[in-house]
């Protein structure tokens, strides 16, 4: 096997509940993003531009979509003999399967994914953010400082920091202090859930994780802050781009939104986002169709109102229809003369003409949910704010 300076393993198996309805069928690496993309099509993406082509992606929740999607890694240029793209379910041992216990765990369950490899470095990703990043520029660094790990870092307003990993640093980048989601923040420099570890060490501290029985086996509750109190080189990476967890409805509205004031630029073809899409004829826009500062892409059929709007593929939007501030998904028929504002609409839905879901006073704090292959009956109102998914949850 030929020796690779480093391999990804990316952590796809998040049930992604604060997305209730989206995640209710497939796992949130998978759910749609940008009018042509999911998630996942990111970090594979990076890992693709980055000159990373062995990546393990593991997956637990619902991943027969996700699984599907990503098939031989293809899309992603990372369908290669000597490597390329492989899809890591919870490990099954002689005694039965057994569940991902926490980050650390996935990985862990995964050992003999990684020393198949002859690598010095691994990078562990997950596969629920937005964002554009050239791994190999953070490798270079990790490289260079001599780092048993690297942890990438961006700044984020303080009063969101109790969301994340937070750390401080020395004017060496050298981290000082990590904790994970803290009540009290002592920074703003929050951990991106990217990290690259010398490979020797991080098998090192996975395998003394699982042996301690009180362990979360997670990386920002137990690797990171024990690597560092047994001192280990940990060094930070600052990171000054877009990014994004969308882990929640507002948050992937927001991200959605992000791209129609070019927060985020998809188009910009010597760093591709690559995704996996079906040929389909181009958007048709009808006589008495508009489309306003929107994303709308192919297969679409439009002859109503579209307005600071993301659609994915095989919309339709019918006579005097409105679809504004939303974001519709795959395959969503919306009926005559019905109104759509600031909703996220899951794929394969149809709603009735003459609905009206939500209302131009909702604002991103309150979206409304429209869950996947749900039918709106024509004259339906639903209010700003609500979820509107099938009461079966494993049907």
């Amino acid at each position: 096997m030929k020796k690779k300076e480093c391999i990804a393993m990316l952590l796809a198996g998040g049930q992604g509940t604060r997305l209730y309805s989206l995640t209710n069928k497939i796992a949130k690496p998978a759910v749609s993003f940008g009018s042509k993309y999911r998630i996942i099509d990111f970090t594979l993406s990076n890992c693709s531009n980055s000159g990373i082509t062995t990546v393990g992606v593991l997956t637990q929740y619902q991943p027969l979509i996700l699984n599907e999607y990503i098939g031989s890694g293809e899309p992603w240029d990372l369908d290669r003999a000597d490597g390329g793209v492989h899809v890591l379910p919870p490990y099954q041992a002689k005694k039965g399967g057994e569940w991902y216990k926490g980050t650390a765990n996935a990985i862990y369950q995964n050992l003999h994914f990684l020393n198949k490899y002859d690598s010095d470095h691994v990078l562990i990703l997950s596969g629920d953010h937005i964002y554009k990043m050239d791994y190999s520029a953070m490798l270079r660094e990790h490289i260079r400082s001599k780092a048993d790990c690297t942890i990438a870092v961006i700044d984020v307003p303080i009063e969101d920091a109790s969301r994340f990993g937070i750390m401080d640093y020395d004017d060496d980048r050298i981290i000082t202090s990590f904790e994970e989601k803290p009540a009290v923040p002592k920074s703003n420099h929050a951990s991106m859930g990217v990290y690259i570890f010398k490979k020797k060490s991080l098998v090192t501290e996975l395998i003394e994780d699982e042996k301690d029985a009180r362990s979360s086996n997670d990386f920002g509750k137990n690797i990171i802050p024990t690597m560092l109190k047994k001192g280990y080189r940990m060094c930070a990476y600052e990171f000054d781009g877009y990014w994004k967890d969308v882990g929640t409805v507002a948050s992937l509205w927001e991200a959605n939104m992000d791209l129609l004031v070019g927060k985020l630029e998809l188009s910009d073809q010597s760093f591709k986002i690559y995704s996996r899409n079906e040929p389909l004829p181009p958007c048709f826009i009808g006589e008495e169709g508009e489309v306003v500062n929107s994303l709308v892409t192919s297969g679409c059929e439009i002859y109503g109102t579209v307005i600071n709007s993301v659609l994915s593929e095989k919309v339709t939007v019918a006579e005097g229809a409105i679809v504004e501030n939303s974001i519709v998904m795959r395959g969503t028929i919306i009926g005559q003369n019905a109104s759509l504002r600031y909703a996220i609409v899951d794929e394969d839905v149809t709603i009735g003409d003459g609905a009206t879901i939500g209302d131009e006073n909702s604002g991103k704090g309150r979206i409304t949910l429209i869950g996947r292959g749900m039918e709106v009956e024509g004259g339906t109102e639903i209010k700003s704010g609500s979820i509107f998914e099938k009461e079966d949850r494993d049907e």
